[in-house]
C-alpha cells in the first residue's frame, strides 16, 4: 500500500514533466503560427466583413461574393482543380504500378528526377509550357502545324498534371509496392480477368492512400497561381488570380480579402479533411518487402507497360524543361550574358543576378528557421503522441493559398510593433510557413521510427534529454533532416503568390 501511495505522486510527477516538455517544445512553433498564420487570416477576415454604405456587412459581403462574376469565378476554381485531378490520377496510377510491380534499369534515377518538377517554381512551369505549347514550338516546326495552345484549358491542366504527377506516384507507388501479391493471383487463380482483380482486390486496398493523393493534389489545383496566372492569360481566372488582380490592379482591398475568406474556408476544411484521411489509412496486416514484390519485365506485354509509361513520364516531365533550355541557347549565351546587366539603370530594376543571390540569401534564412520550428513541432508531436488535429493545425499552411497569406500580410503588417511590410524579414516568415509542413512531414516518420528502446538505455546510462537527442536521435533522423532542409530551401526559391504581393524592389 505504501509503494502505491508512493507511485502515484512519483506517476503523476512524470506526467506533470512530460506535459510541460510537450507544451514547451511547441510554444516557439505555436507563437509563429499565431502572429504570422492566425493574426494574418483574421484580419482579412475582419476586413472583409467591414461595412460599407447602410448594409449590414454579413448582407453586402454575400452580395458581393454571390455576384455572377464571382460565381464563375468559383466554378472554375473548382472545375479544373477537379480535372487536374482526375486527369493527374489517371496517368499517375499505372506508373505508381509500374515503379511497384517492375525493376528495370534506370529506375531510380527515373524515380528521383520525377521528383523535379514538384520543386520547381511556378514561374518556371509556366514559362517552359509557353514554349511547349506556343506557336514557335518544336511540335510545330516538326510537323508544320500550326497550333497555340496558350491562354487555354488545356494548357493549365497540362502543366498541372506536370506538377503533381509525383505526388500521386510516390504515396501510391509507396503502398503497392509493399501489397501481398499473392492477393492478385488467388483472384486470377479463381477465374477473374485482370479489371476485376484491380477493381475488387487491389483498389480496395490502395483506396485510402489513392484518396489522400487525389485530395493533395486537388488542394494544390485549387490554390494554383503562378500556372493559372500565366498560361491561363486574361481568359481564365481562379481565386488566387482574382485576389491578385484586385489587389495589384485595383486596390481594392475589401474585396480582395473577401475572395480571400472564401479560399480560406475551402482550404482549411480541404486540409482538416486531408489530416483525417492521412491519419486514418489502413494499411494492410501482410506487408510485403520489396525484392519479394518487384520482378523483372518478362513478356511483351510486361515490356510494353513498362517502356510506355517511362516514355509518357519523359514526355511530360522532361520534354518541357529540354525545350526551355533549348530555347535559352536559342542565341547562344547572349541571354546570360544579360543575367548580370541594367541596360536602362533603372532605379527599381534589379540585374537578374542579382535577383538569384536575394533569392539564396532568402531561402537560405527561411531553411534555417523552418528547420528550427519543424523540429520542435517533429519533437512536441512524437513524444505525446498528439492527435490528427493538432498535427493538422501545423498542416494548415500547406493547404492556405499563398496568395491569401500575402493578402493577409498587407493588411496585418503595417502597425506598430508588426511593422514589416516591406522588409526582407516578411519575406522570410512567408516563406517559412510554406516549408514548415514539409519539414514536419520529413522529420515525424522518422523520428517514429525509432525505437523507443534506444532512448530508455540511454537514459539508464546517464544520459540528459538533450544528449540522448544528439546522440541518439540525430544520427537516426540527419537524413529526414535534409530532406526538409532541401524542400523548405527549394520551396523558398520558388514561392512566388506571397512574394509577389509583399515583395518591394
Amino acid at each position: 500500500m505504501v509503494r502505491n501511495r508512493e507511485a502515484k505522486p512519483a506517476g503523476r510527477r512524470l506526467a506533470w514533466r512530460r506535459w510541460a516538455g510537450f507544451l514547451l517544445l511547441l510554444a516557439l512553433p505555436v507563437a509563429f503560427l499565431a502572429v504570422f498564420y492566425f493574426y494574418p487570416l483574421g484580419e482579412i477576415v475582419r476586413v472583409s466583413l467591414a461595412q460599407q454604405g447602410d448594409s449590414p456587412p454579413v448582407a453586402d459581403l454575400l452580395a458581393r461574393l454571390f455576384s455572377s462574376g464571382h460565381l464563375r469565378i468559383v466554378g472554375f476554381t473548382f472545375g479544373q482543380a477537379l480535372l487536374s485531378t482526375g486527369l493527374t490520377l489517371m496517368l499517375g496510377l499505372p506508373g505508381a504500378y509500374v515503379f511497384a510491380r517492375y525493376q528495370f534499369p534506370g529506375k531510380r534515377l527515373i524515380q528521383a528526377l520525377s521528383t523535379v518538377p514538384f520543386v520547381l517554381p511556378t514561374v518556371v512551369v509556366a514559362a517552359a509550357f509557353s514554349s511547349v505549347l506556343g506557336p514557335r514550338s518544336v511540335l510545330n516546326r516538326w510537323f508544320g502545324w500550326n497550333l497555340d495552345l496558350r491562354y487555354t484549358l488545356a494548357a493549365i491542366l497540362l502543366a498541372h498534371i506536370f506538377y503533381n504527377y509525383t505526388v500521386v506516384l510516390r504515396l501510391v507507388r509507396g503502398l503497392w509496392s509493399t501489397l501481398d501479391p499473392h492477393l492478385e493471383q488467388a483472384a486470377r487463380t479463381l477465374g477473374a480477368p485482370p479489371w476485376r482483380v484491380f477493381w475488387e482486390v487491389t483498389l480496395p486496398l490502395l483506396m485510402p492512400v489513392v484518396g489522400t493523393a487525389g485530395l493533395l493534389v486537388f488542394i494544390f489545383c485549387f490554390t494554383s497561381f503562378g500556372v493559372v496566372l500565366i498560361l491561363g492569360g486574361p481568359t481564365f481566372a481562379t481565386l488566387e488570380v482574382a485576389i491578385y488582380r484586385q489587389t495589384i490592379n485595383f486596390a481594392n482591398l475589401q474585396l480582395a480579402a473577401a475572395l480571400s475568406l472564401i479560399q480560406i474556408l475551402f482550404t482549411l476544411v480541404l486540409t482538416l479533411i486531408y489530416a483525417r484521411m492521412q491519419a486514418r489509412i489502413v494499411r494492410p496486416l501482410d506487408l510485403k518487402p520489396q525484392w519479394v514484390t518487384e520482378r523483372r519485365p518478362r513478356t511483351v506485354g510486361d515490356v510494353a507497360l513498362v517502356v510506355g509509361n517511362v516514355g509518357v513520364m519523359l514526355v511530360l516531365l522532361a520534354y518541357p524543361l529540354v525545350t526551355l533550355v533549348a530555347r535559352s541557347l536559342g542565341s547562344g549565351l547572349r541571354y546570360y550574358a544579360a543575367l548580370f546587366e541594367n541596360p536602362r539603370q533603372g532605379v527599381f530594376y534589379v540585374p537578374p543576378f542579382a535577383a538569384v543571390g536575394n533569392s539564396i540569401r532568402i531561402a537560405l534564412m527561411t531553411t534555417v528557421l523552418a528547420l528550427f520550428l519543424g523540429l520542435l513541432t517533429a519533437l512536441a508531436l512524437y513524444r505525446r503522441r498528439a492527435g490528427w488535429l493538432i498535427d493538422a493545425v501545423f498542416m494548415l499552411p500547406l493547404g492556405t493559398s499563398a496568395v491569401t497569406l500575402g493578402l493577409g500580410y498587407l493588411l496585418a503588417m503595417d502597425q506598430p510593433p508588426l511593422q514589416l511590410r516591406g522588409t526582407v524579414a516578411l519575406i522570410v516568415f512567408a516563406h517559412t510557413l510554406v516549408g514548415l509542413p514539409f519539414v514536419v512531414r520529413s522529420l515525424l516518420p522518422a523520428l517514429q521510427s525509432i525505437r523507443p528502446s534506444l532512448r530508455e538505455v540511454a537514459a539508464l546510462l546517464g544520459g540528459s534529454p538533450a544528449r540522448v537527442f544528439v546522440e541518439v536521435d540525430l544520427p537516426i533522423v540527419w537524413r529526414a533532416l535534409a530532406v526538409g532542409a532541401i524542400f523548405a530551401f527549394t520551396v523558398s526559391m520558388g514561392e512566388f503568390g506571397a512574394t509577389s504581393l509583399i515583395a518591394r524592389p
